[in-house]
């Protein structure tokens, strides 16, 4: 009897054939070269050939799992084609049963299996009678299945179904190592592109990694690996007190943050926040570091910048408030000895004392206006000029002020394109920085005044002090070989009453002065200095379409010394007290009918008890309770032919923005003197703004 030999013979040739098809599989799987693709097309075909079938595929979910598409097959020449087949796996019994409970499925009548009821078509249309079905599994979830199609009924045994379920297993392997490789090649690529500076240093303290971005970030090129990180430590000049730091805290597994300063291989500062995390393997183990320095260089700068902005800000609103209580106190100072100097003759032993209070009112009120300069409410009318011809015009006063020792060099392009700025605040600009040049330069040197055409893009914007858009623009450089300034000096230059020079040399308003006037008229400042190597500040004025024109100037106040009389009625709206009164008695005496009121509903009152016409109102722009502008427009309605006339120490609302007199408003500063505030009441009066 040989019946237990052959069964023994027909255990050994199946084993065989397991194994062969097993190593296939695994050899296909092993292949570097190959695809996924690839791969699973070898498998199908291993497996039809194994279980003597004419065909085999493999399909893989979609991420949602909604669908799943035959993405490989093997057939034999006579079957329909299934690749890139769309089966639904939604309501879908067999992929439900294959998530569900993650093991092989056997059907012998595909065609009218309930578990196959949406895809009986395609079962009928391929000709598949019998179905086994193996789920592909990566980490604990279904991620495709394989399929061996017959098409005559076959039971699969159990033993083909095990050997198939091994054979799906080695495929799930394939599929997880693939989804491991992409994974790898994904943050691979998202480390070599990132724009974050990456360094990996093992537990030895040797750099085994940088991105592409640490090089460029170190500016030296490619760092040599491997690398003590303590040799690159000493080469970037890393202070010792903080690798300390940071190594006290990765030893004990800790990640360390920070910021810290650091130079590239050509000298150049830049400022980095760094992470530095310990990376532990499955036991827990620390087995390297990983470092990440983001370049928050520009972001430091830009908050340097916004903060010194918020200070130049502050700066400026607190000189401005002081400038216009002041001028309110300078009014009453100078209408009071206006009106002291026409009781008082020459040769009396007071008129010396009178027209000292005079010469002092006078150099405060010129250190009011470069205080309003500063904080940019200053009035002023801007022209479209012609920069070239007023450095000219002023060529001549430079000469007399630098004296012999300093160089004046004039290099103006000859095309220079318009700005629009009123030409006092040229005067005043080009004045401050030759003044504060020659003091620069006190054993002589060469001082250069040089215009020019430039387009500003975005990178060179951010190099200037003030936020300025990209764009056309004259750019104004006043350059000297003086002393040149230190970064601490450079730091504080256009804050009111900072000054390097001697005590009783300097009032500190120059630089802040020059600081307003640029930014009131919408363009940006630099400086640029060095100790011992001279200064050159650039500044930028946006260009314009218009023709320069320059208007007749206006009379000096010699030709307009006396005061101008008239009749008309004036309602007076000012909430200082002083001024009130003096403007009241300055306007009756030139022969005027005065109405006064503290406030803005005080004047509405006035207005609706007086009969008679009120031919002007003279307003303070800022009053508690309501604004100048709200007066004036609630008593235009009352009294439509009124004239108005508004007058501040500053302009700070919507009367006066940024300091530009729009057209048809009528404006006096304070503080107020005889001869202005006649001269204007008149002009208006008569329709001449």
């Amino acid at each position: 009897d040989i019946t237990a030999r052959r069964q023994a013979e027909e255990e050994v040739r199946r084993r065989n054939r397991e194994l062969t098809l097993l190593n296939r599989v695994i050899a296909a799987s092993a292949a570097a070269s190959r695809d996924m693709a690839s791969i699973l097309e070898t498998v199908c075909r291993e497996l039809a050939q194994a279980f003597d079938v004419p065909q085999a595929a493999a399909a893989l979910l979609n991420q949602d799992r909604t669908q799943s598409v035959v993405v490989a097959e093997y057939r034999t020449e006579d079957r329909p084609p299934a690749l890139g087949a769309v089966i639904p796996a939604k309501d879908n019994p067999s992929v439900a049963y294959l998530l569900r409970h993650k093991r092989p499925l056997v059907i012998p009548d595909a065609q009218n299996d309930p578990l196959l009821a949406p895809v009986h078509d395609l079962m009928r249309q391929r000709g598949t009678v019998s179905l086994l079905l193996l789920p592909l599994i990566v980490e604990g979830e279904v991620v495709g299945s394989l399929g061996v199609d017959a098409i005559e009924p076959r039971p699969f045994s159990d033993e083909e179904v095990a050997l198939a379920q091994r054979v799906a297993e080695q495929v799930s392997g394939v599929l997880a190592r693939a989804r491991l490789e992409d994974v790898q090649r994904r943050l691979s690529a998202a480390v070599e592109q990132a724009e974050e500076a990456v360094l990996i240093v093992d537990t030895e303290g040797i750099v085994i990694y940088t991105n592409p971005a640490f090089e460029r970030l170190i500016g030296g090129g490619q760092v040599p690996l491997p690398d003590q990180i303590s040799h690159l430590v000493r080469r970037r000049r890393i202070d010792p007190a903080l690798y300390h730091e940071i190594l006290r805290a990765v030893r004990a597994g800790q990640p360390w943050q920070g910021r810290f300063t650091d130079r590239t291989e050509d000298n150049r500062p830049f400022t980095v926040d760094a992470t530095v995390t310990p990376v532990r393997n499955q036991a827990g183990e620390i087995v390297n570091y990983v470092v990440s320095l983001r370049d928050v260089t520009r972001e430091v700068e830009l908050e340097a910048q916004f903060y010194h902005a918020q200070k130049m800000e502050a700066l400026g609103r607190m000189a401005g408030g002081i400038a216009h209580d002041f001028n309110n106190l300078l009014t009453v100072i100078q209408l009071s000895n206006r009106l002291l100097e026409r009781q008082v003759r020459p040769e009396d032993p007071l008129w010396e004392h009178v027209q000292r209070i005079r010469e002092t009112s006078d150099r405060a009120e010129k250190l009011t206006r470069q205080l309003l300069r500063f904080s940019r409410r200053e009035v002023v009318e801007p022209e479209v000029l012609d920069l070239n011809q007023v450095i000219r015009d002023l060529s001549y006063m430079l000469e007399r002020i630098i004296g012999e020792q300093v160089e004046l060099a004039l290099d103006l392009s000859p095309d220079l394109a318009p700005v629009k700025i009123a030409p006092s605040q040229v005067d005043q600009l080009v004045l401050n920085l030759v003044v504060n040049a020659c003091d620069a330069m006190p054993q002589g040197g060469v001082l250069t005044i040089q215009t020019v055409n430039v387009t500003v893009d975005e990178a060179e914007a951010r190099a200037y002090m003030m936020d300025i858009r990209p764009g056309d623009y004259v750019r104004l450089s006043i350059r000297d070989t003086g002393v040149g300034m230190d970064e601490q000096v450079l730091e504080h230059i256009f804050e009111p009453f900072f000054t390097t020079k001697e005590r009783g040399q300097g009032t500190g308003l120059g630089l802040p002065t020059v600081f307003g006037i640029v930014a009131q008229n919408g363009g940006a400042i630099r400086v640029q200095s060095q100790v011992g190597q001279g200064s050159v500040f650039h500044i930028l004025l946006p260009q314009v379409q218009e023709p320069p024109s320059r208007k007749s100037p206006r009379p000096s106040p010699s030709v307009t010394d006396e005061a101008v009389r008239g009749s008309e009625t004036v309602l007076i709206a000012e909430d200082d007290p002083s001024v009130l009164g003096l403007a009241e008695q300055v306007l009756r005496s030139c022969g005027y009918r005065v109405l006064t009121a503290a406030d803005g509903p005080e004047a509405l009152r006035l207005s609706r008890d007086y009969e008679g016409e009120i031919h002007l109102l003279l307003t303070d722009v800022v009053m508690p309770q309501m604004s100048g502008h709200q007066l004036a427009q609630e008593l235009l309605t009352q009294r439509p032919n009124l004239r108005v006339l508004y007058m501040s120490g500053y302009a700070d609302d919507e009367i006066v923005q940024s300091g530009v007199r729009p057209s048809g408003i009528a404006f006096l500063p304070k503080p107020l003197t005889i001869t202005d505030l006649t001269h204007k009441v008149r002009s208006v009066l008569d329709g001449r703004l």
